[in-house]
Formats: C-alpha cells, sequence, structure tokens
C-alpha cells in the first residue's frame, strides 16, 4: 500500500511543492530526507526523534 508525503502540510512550509509517493514510509523518507536537504538546506541527521515522528504521522496511505 503506497504512502505519500505532502511537504507544504508540514507547518511553515505550506508554499512548497513537494509530493512523495512510495510503496513503504522508509522509501518515502529518504525522499523527504534528500528533499529537506536540497530543496530547504536542512539535515536531516540533525532531526531529532520528534521531528521523524511527526513527519511519518504525517504520511497519507494513499
Amino acid at each position: 500500500m503506497p504512502y505519500t508525503y505532502r511537504c507544504k502540510d508540514y507547518p511553515g512550509m505550506e508554499a512548497c511543492p513537494g509530493s512523495f509517493t512510495a510503496e513503504n514510509a522508509e522509501e518515502v523518507m529518504k525522499h523527504v530526507e534528500l528533499h529537506a536537504r536540497s530543496a530547504h538546506g536542512e539535515d536531516p541527521g540533525q532531526w531529532s526523534q520528534e521531528d521523524r515522528k511527526q513527519l511519518q504521522a504525517m504520511m497519507i496511505v494513499s
């Protein structure tokens, strides 16, 4: 069952058009990390466990 994450759903990222769909949540998270690094200049290695849990909770089963 595919999972989808939309960057615009994250607080403060409403203008971002990034959207990622993959077969599982782990694969989506890899895309989210690459996107955060390249589009937003973030270092996913600095994300807390709470940040990661929030991102995972925002994924929808599509």
